[in-house]
This record gives C-alpha cells, sequence and structure tokens, in this order.
C-alpha cells in the first residue's frame, strides 16, 4: 500500500518524481504529495523545505507543482492509502516538522520531511512524549511522530538522527527522510515494507523508491534492501547499514539490473486497466506455460535462484507429507481451488489459511508440511508474517507462488514458482488469479508426480490441456457481449448471491469479491448445498443468483439447488457448459461456456465472472481501477 519515490541529484528532479507516483498510485490514491529542497538546485536559495499535498489524484497534484513553480535537485513524494487519520491535505504526506517553542507551527518552514509506508504501531506513546516536550502535531497520522523524533535526534548529521529514531519504533515502516540543513542528502529505511535503492547511470544521482517501476526509464540498476537496512543518499555516492547498526561499516548489497517497463503501465486501446488485464490473460498463461515441459521439481526452484536447479525440489517434495496454503484475498481463493487438486490428483492433505489470522491463533506445526505462500507482489504483509510464523515453528520447507522473482517472498522462501502475469495495476487482480491456479496446478502435478500418483500418460494430457488453455481462454473472451447484457441488469442491484459446489465454489468466492470491490455491491458466495441452511431466505426477485455450472459429477445436485432459487422468485443467472441441458427461459439467463475444461474449468469459468463484475461497475459509474478504499499490495497488516 502508498508509495513512496526520493532521489538526489544534480537536476530539477520533480518531474520523476511525479511520474514515479502516477507509476505507483494504484497502491494508494486517497491523497498525494511531494516535497524538495529549494537550495538542492539553487544554492542562493533560501527558500528550504517546499511541498505541495492534494487530495485529489497525482494528476492534479502536477498542476498543483507547476502552478507553484516546485523545483528541486532533492526531494520525496507519496500516494497514500490511509489507515491512520482521514485523507485530508493534513493527513497528507510529506509531513514536516516544525521544531518546538512557540513558533513552531505550521506556518514556519519545516526543519524535517517524511514520506512513510507502513503502520507505526506505538504512535500514540511517542507522540503523547514528543507533545511534552513541545511538539505541536498537526495531522492525525501515525507518520508525524516520525517526523518529529528525526528533529529531536538531530544533531547535524541527518543518518545519526534517523537511526536513532527507527530505534524508537515500533511496527512496519519504508521512510525517507529529508532535513533543511542538509539540501544533497535523503535518508531511507526499511523494516517490514519494501524499499528500493536506484542507482543512476552515471553514479551522480540516486532514487529511493517502493517499487522498481516508479524508476522505469530513469535507472534500471536496482538494489533491494534488505530487513532492516538504512540507507544514506548523496549526490555521487550512496552506502547502506545494515540490521543491528552497531558498526557504521558498510552493508554489501547486489546491484541487480531489473527490466520494470513503464510500457506495462500503458492503457492502449482499453477503457481501464482491468479490462486490459482481463484481456491479457490468454498471454499471462501462456507466458508463464513457457518452456513447461514436462512436469519437473526444477519448475519450483524459482529458475536456479536457490541452486542447482531441480535438485532442492525435489528432495523437498519427498520429505512431506502435507500442505499448508498461506494466503490474503483472491491469492487465498487460488489457494482454496489448489486444494481440490492436490487432495484429488496429489493425495496429499491440504489446509489452506487466510495468513491474516494465521499468526495469531495456537496451531499445531507440522515439521514435514511443505508451506505454500500466494502473493501477486510477494510483499503482501500478512502473508509474509504468517510464512515467518511457520517458520518459527519449525516448519521449513517452503515454496511461494509469485508474480514477482525479485520480491521478500521469493528471497524469503526456500522454492519458487515465479508467475509471468506482467505488471497489474488494477486494484482487483485477474490475470494474477488465473496465473496463480496455473501455477498452483503445476504444483499439484509436480507432486503427484514425487508421489508416484501420476503415470507419463495422465501428465502429457495434463500438459496438453494447459497447453490449450490461451486459446480456451480467447473464446470464454468472445463471450463479452452476453456478459455485458447481464451486467446491465446486475448495475440496478444492491445485492447478488454466487453459487458453486466444490472447485468451483471457490471461482464462486472470487466471483462475488470481485464485484463487490469494484461496483461496491453487496455481494456473497456460497456452496450451494448450503443454501437450505440460511442463505434461501434472502432470496427474492430483486437478488440476483449466478450460478457457476460445469458439467461436473455434482451438477444434477446443482440442478436441485438451482430449483430452490426458481421456487422463491429468484432469478438466475447460468454459466452452464454446453453439455449441462440448462436452458434459458423465465427467470434463468444462461450463458454456454465454449467447452467442457474438466479440472482446469476453473481457470475459464472466473473470466466472465471477471467480465461481469468490469461492466457492472462501469454500467453503475465506478472508478473501477481504484476502487474507494482500496489499493494494490497489501503492504500493512
Amino acid at each position: 500500500m502508498c508509495g513512496i519515490v526520493g532521489a538526489v541529484s544534480s537536476r530539477n528532479i520533480v518531474p520523476i518524481l511525479v511520474q514515479g507516483l502516477q507509476r505507483l498510485e494504484y497502491r494508494g490514491y486517497d491523497s498525494c504529495g511531494v516535497a524538495v529542497h529549494a537550495a538542492s538546485l539553487n544554492a542562493s536559495s533560501s527558500a528550504g523545505l517546499r511541498r505541495a499535498r492534494s487530495t485529489a489524484r497525482v494528476a492534479e497534484l502536477l498542476e498543483q507543482v507547476q502552478t507553484d513553480h516546485l523545483e528541486g535537485a532533492t526531494g520525496i513524494a507519496h500516494t497514500r492509502w490511509a489507515t491512520h487519520g482521514a485523507p485530508t491535505v493534513s493527513n497528507a504526506h510529506p509531513h514536516f516538522s516544525h521544531g518546538t517553542g512557540a513558533d513552531a507551527s505550521a506556518s514556519t518552514p519545516g526543519r524535517v520531511a517524511v514520506v512513510h509506508n507502513g503502520i507505526i504501531e506505538n504512535h500514540e506513546e511517542l507522540r503523547a512524549a514528543l507533545q511534552a516536550r513541545g511538539y505541536v502535531f498537526a495531522s492525525q497520522t501515525d507518520t508525524e511522530v516520525i517526523a518529529h523524533l528525526v528533529d529531536s535526534h538531530y544533531n547535524g548529521d541527518l543518518f545519526d538522527a534517523v537511526r536513532a529514531t527507527v530505534a524508537e519504533l515500533r511496527g512496519a515502516y519504508a521512510i525517507a527522510v529529508m532535513h533543511k540543513d542538509e539540501p544533497q542528502r535523503v535518508v531511507g529505511a526499511r523494516a517490514g515494507s519494501p524499499l528500493i535503492l536506484g542507482v543512476g547511470k552515471d553514479g551522480s544521482e540516486h532514487f529511493l523508491a517502493s517499487d522498481a517501476m516508479a524508476l522505469a526509464g530513469v535507472t534500471d540498476q536496482v538494489v533491494y534492501l534488505e530487513e532492516g537496512d538504512l540507507v544514506d543518499l548523496q549526490r555521487g555516492r550512496y552506502w547502506i547499514v545494515g540490521k543491528g547498526r552497531e558498526s557504521l561499516t558498510p552493508a554489501q548489497r547486489p546491484v541487480r539490473t531489473v527490466q520494470a517497463h513503464s510500457g506495462a503501465a500503458e492503457l492502449g486501446p482499453y477503457r481501464h486497466y482491468m479490462q486490459k488485464e482481463i484481456f491479457e490473460q490468454p498471454r499471462a498463461i501462456a507466458d508463464t506455460l513457457a518452456g513447461v515441459e514436462g512436469i519437473v521439481p526444477e519448475l519450483f526452484d524459482g529458475a536456479g535462484l536457490h541452486g542447482e536447479p531441480g535438485a532442492a525440489a525435489w528432495r523437498v517434495f519427498k520429505e512431506i507429507d502435507s500442505v499448508l496454503i498461506l494466503a490474503c484475498g483472491t491469492s487465498y481463493y487460488s489457494g482454496c481451488a489448489a486444494k481440490y487438486w492436490l487432495e484429488e490428483i496429489a493425495g496429499i492433505p491440504t489446509q489452506v489459511e487466510v495468513a491474516s489470522e494465521y499468526r495469531y491463533r495456537t496451531s499445531v506445526p507440522n515439521p514435514r508440511s511443505l508451506v505454500v505462500t500466494i502473493s501477486q507482489s510477494g510483499e503482501t504483509a500478512d502473508t509474509l508474517a504468517a510464512l515467518r510464523h511457520a517458520q518459527s515453528l519449525g516448519m521449513q520447507h517452503t515454496l511461494t507462488i509469485c508474480n514477482v522473482a525479485t520480491s521478500a517472498m521469493v528471497r524469503e522462501c526456500k522454492l519458487a514458482y515465479v508467475t509471468r502475469a506482467g505488471v497489474e495495476i488494477g486494484v482487483a487482480s485477474t490475470k494474477a488469479f488465473t496465473t496463480q491456479l496455473a501455477g498452483l496446478f503445476l504444483l499439484t502435478l509436480a507432486l503427484a508426480q514425487s508421489r508416484g500418483r501420476l503415470t507419463a500418460e495422465q501428465e502429457a494430457a495434463h500438459i496438453k490441456a494447459m497447453r490449450h488453455l490461451p486459446v480456451a481462454l480467447q473464446a470464454v473472451l468472445a463471450l463479452e457481449p452476453q456478459v455485458i447484457s447481464w451486467a446491465q441488469d446486475f448495475a440496478r442491484m444492491e445485492n447478488a448471491l454466487f453459487l458453486g459446489r466444490g472447485l468451483h465454489y471457490p471461482i464462486a468466492l472470487e466471483g462475488a469479491l470481485k464485484l463487490k470491490e469494484i461496483s461496491y455491491i453487496h455481494a456473497e458466495a456460497y456452496p450451494a448445498g448450503e443454501l437450505k441452511h440460511g442463505p434461501l431466505a434472502l432470496v427474492t426477485s430483486s437478488m440476483p443468483v449466478v450460478t457457476v455450472a460445469p458439467n461436473d459429477a455434482l451438477l444434477e445436485k446443482l440442478k436441485s439447488n438451482m430449483q430452490e432459487v426458481r421456487a422463491r422468485g429468484g432469478v438466475l443467472y447460468v454459466l452452464a457448459d454446453a453439455d449441462t441441458r440448462i436452458e434459458s427461459s423465465e427467470g434463468i439467463h444462461v450463458i454456454r461456456m465454449p467447452e467442457n475444461y474438466g479440472q482446469l474449468s476453473p481457470l475459464l469459468h472466473v473470466v466472465p465472472l471477471q467480465l461481469l463484475a468490469y461492466h457492472t461497475a462501469c454500467a453503475r459509474g465506478t472508478d473501477v481501477d481504484k476502487p474507494r478504499n482500496l489499493a494494490k499490495s497489501v503492504t500493512v497488516e
């Protein structure tokens, strides 16, 4: 959540900061702001720290910056997803400290400027202590305590002040800090929230960002800061001090070349990023499956990220006797679908846990369990915390299904399968979900193979079916006009039910999540057999009921559940395989899927549900890519 960009250069970096915010805006868009040191560009300037903040989008901030002629060679910027305090200008970052005393107010020049991602858990006690010392707070945020703490510790060296400050902080943070007395310096720190260092092309300028995409076109040389790192950026040099910090000896962190293509953020002919990403799914699946010739364990060594390809995965798969899946949101639903595959095909007991709950309950650890984390960004705070908790309980066999090869999740798990969905801008995940399902199905086959439950013929059949997925997805996307017709009905509703059975119940859950996320229609999903145990009381003619109806072993039972809905006056919207013999009639609207896809059908059935949510949201006029109260990449608990 939230986005940080910072820079120390010899040129005006405000355009770079604002462009970086535009690329990170999907991570948080409640407010935004930029601060610069005027003297960093013009040594004769006496303006010191200057800032512009807005509760509008970054495009409006750019207009404000241009009107105010805000320029500087040293600066920090932020786009916010609100945690502490409402989305107001006073709560927007960057935050200033104006010192103490009678003259310390928002009208006096700022001495310290801070931007922050994360949550400071002890901010209330720190605030009370700082207020007792005379610091005046202008916001409701937890971030402002950081600015005042840095000011209180400052004694001529910003790095020392930040080092002393973070020693007092509890919680998660990525911060970038400037001081009025040091016009060519930015200091950053990270603990629990991602932060990267961008190394300038000629070494004369350096950058900070919460995501490499913010620096696309500026630099492709990136250092991924590790947990507890402090980084000092100055013109022509940078240095990093690692966790512990008793010694100021620079820590050695590798510089990596990262191709963060800015073109990935271009809309092209599409109306919204979500629409673009829905239609990118055939290509994303094809890319994710590229190079898959057979189900061999080396697929899960993260392309050699952790040593000899294949060797580690083969050893782990032979040692485990169960699977524990940890994930949140959409990724959790992909894990729920994988549970059906893992138990049926691989014959391995599987448990799926909501990551944000797992670490806060007493569980029974199994050292022989494979802990599987699923995350689009690889930086999801709840999932990382759950992973570390599982490791602390003695579960050391870890694997991640993740879309970012350089993420914390990949670095902290022993095994990895990196999907190739590409950059996903829309807050409501689409192509990341289907590529996660593809990766999880490959994991299922790999485990089945290692356990002797997969013949060569079965493996070949599964691989053939997976390779046909891009073509099958194109056929499903061709159903869009029929889905738009449904969306016109849904746009007038305020509630909806989604039904599925067996493997398709998680797909119903995902469909309901998509609808509520972007259209703000209250939507819930249930196993269809549970209708009679309570939810049937909600069914009326104004409660549309979406039903996922593949031709599988549960079809006849599902038809009975559908009749229960019709008997109560409910209106059904059915995604049916062609051979289900479910026909459109009064109160029953049917869209026929192009083909029956067996165990892989969840990857096809979810696409019309994504399109339904998208077109319903468009009809209701909501902000599809940036739904209210939400943001991408949840890096706070």
